[in-house]
């Protein structure tokens, strides 16, 4: 019977070097294949890819044994929902064609067995972080977009995992808990909980996994990732939880 909601976020699927990637996918398709029989809806996170982009009649390779396990849940009744990433801010139809996914551009508010949640990669959100909010605005605009798609494919990928070399996944950086006081995703859920009530955040983006009790009825969770972590939430109706996966 499906009735459980699972969520994930980070993989960042494609980071150099490949190996270690094709080792996470590998780790990816036993967990999918874990859920596929309790799985009614799966939402992952952002980040599913180190880099991506729909050109009008390529997308980038690799990852086929991971689509196919996704396209396998879609096919058996899982509900799809993927987020767009500050990595992977460019899906645009290949994903709802192919496996009948809802793709989200930014936050989802959602309500499910009577609880609220609040769903976002986390990218952009909170105090701070000034030079990435207007990089982030132009890369989603129609002109960069239109911009990036007239150079050939092997030049646009290749530019892209140069400036992903940069990034915290290809360098394995440690995260620390920073205290509730400094965490940017819990203040900006704690102003978000003056305006309005969620029972749950649920971001991604931080790479670091962890679940915290904001007030006696609302938890924030942050997913981690894929790289060191393996962690992911599920809900079961009544309790959302963090998993980690050990296939």
């Amino acid at each position: 019977m499906k009735n459980k909601i699972y969520f994930a976020s980070d993989f960042h699927l494609g980071v150099l070097p490949k190996s270690n990637s094709r080792e996470r996918e590998q780790l990816l398709v036993s967990w999918l294949d874990s859920i596929k029989h309790d799985a009614k809806e799966l939402f992952l996170v952002g980040d599913i890819f180190d880099f991506w982009f729909e050109y009008s009649t390529v997308v980038p390779k690799g990852y086929i044994r991971f689509l196919g396990k996704l396209a396998e849940l879609s096919d058996a009744g899982t509900k799809i929902i993927l987020f767009k990433g500050n990595h992977d801010m460019w899906m645009f139809g290949y994903f709802k064609e192919e496996l009948n996914a809802t793709i989200i551009d930014n936050e989802l508010k959602i309500n499910r067995d009577g609880k609220s949640f609040y769903i976002h990669h986390g990218d952009g959100l909170g105090p701070g972080d000034t030079k990435y909010k207007i990089l982030k605005n132009f890369f989603r605009s129609r002109l960069c977009q239109w911009l990036f798609a007239r150079l050939h494919p092997n030049l646009g990928i290749g530019i892209a995992q140069k400036w992903s070399k940069q990034s915290r996944a290809a360098n394995n950086a440690e995260e620390q808990f920073l205290g509730e006081e400094k965490e940017w995703l819990i203040l900006y859920a704690k102003d978000l909980l003056k305006v309005e009530q969620y029972d749950y955040f649920i971001f991604g983006h931080r790479h670091l996994p962890y679940q915290v009790q904001l007030t006696n009825n609302t938890q924030i969770i942050n997913l981690g990732e894929w790289i060191n972590y393996y962690t992911y939430a599920v809900w079961d109706g009544e309790t959302l939880s963090l998993e980690k996966w050990k296939p």
